[in-house]
């Protein structure tokens, strides 16, 4: 079964998916994206991924809707269509095709919408139970990271940047010194058995997989708190781990070098794992 594209209302094989080469995505990087993955053939946190998304579109006066009614469906189509057990859905929405001139077209352009379906492969157990190893690196993105946005050129960097290490993930430090979060997961550090994260707001993405491990934290009586931890106090803590879609929640055993805890993933990233594998298996709440 080949993978699957959706471009601008038609369903096709990935190979023969095409846009404009004046495409404002192409040209600008203007546009946004989301990334869905299936539990058991479904979406998981559909709801969540398109608020966001709407969120996304809004902070660019990018009008595409309704989001929810549409959307959603052809979504639910091509993960049908594409025939794979396990599918990642991949988004993306940009202001559509004009005559290369930075400002808005004039006339409004039609958006342009193309998702792709392809098979979800997930982490290895073993980085589960082992644990990961992250660098820091520093946080060079622009002023806007709550937008989803395609321009992830500062990602893409920060994210080579550890794999030329050997490195999972790189976490990403502002002009204070304080981790934000990582490439392209969100980051957590526990000290003294209160679990931390960055707070909200324009230096972080709103993630999902963050959101639903927070709730979960909560419900399971663990101390949470929303603000920042330092580069030092990440490579102190007793425990670290990262989220995301595909990443779920693992541990990170070491930061530059500096072995975490006991250098194995600790309880609280162990219980929160197992709380968010258990809230899938049980369709619990609102996200599936």
């Amino acid at each position: 079964m080949p993978e699957l594209a959706y471009v601008n209302g038609a369903y096709m094989p990935l190979s023969e998916a095409t846009i404009s080469v004046e495409d404002r995505g192409f040209q600008f990087a203007d546009g946004v994206y989301e990334v869905i993955a299936t539990y058991g053939g479904t979406p998981y946190a559909v709801s969540e991924h398109m608020q966001r998304l709407q969120q996304s579109l809004e902070a660019l006066q990018i009008s595409y809707c309704p989001i929810r009614d549409c959307l959603v469906e052809k979504i639910e189509h091509g993960i049908g269509a594409c025939g794979f057990g396990e599918v990642l859905v991949y988004i993306q929405i940009t202001r559509g095709t004009a005559p290369r001139h930075h400002e808005f077209p004039h006339p409004e352009s039609e958006p342009t919408l193309v998702m792709t379906f392809k098979e979800l492969k997930r982490l290895p157990q073993q980085l589960y139970r082992e644990g990961v190893k992250v660098i820091s690196v520093p946080d060079i993105r622009w002023g806007r990271c709550d937008i989803k946005s395609i321009a992830l050129l500062p990602n893409i960097l920060a994210k080579q940047a550890a794999h030329e290490k050997g490195a999972f993930e790189a976490l990403l430090v502002d002009g204070e010194n304080r981790v934000t979060e990582g490439s392209s997961t969100s980051a957590f550090c526990v000290r003294a058995g209160t679990l931390f994260t960055a707070p909200g707001g324009t230096h972080i993405l709103p993630s999902v997989t963050r959101k639903i491990l927070l709730e979960l934290a909560g419900s399971l009586g663990l101390a949470v708190c929303e603000s920042f931890s330092t580069l030092g106090q990440f490579k102190e803590a007793d425990e670290v781990l990262l989220a995301g879609t595909t990443t779920e929640a693992v541990g990170v055993v070491e930061i530059d070098g500096v072995l975490i805890g006991d250098g194995r993933p600790g309880k609280i990233t162990r219980t929160l794992r197992n709380a968010f594998q258990q809230a899938i298996k049980a369709g619990d709440g609102p996200h599936r």
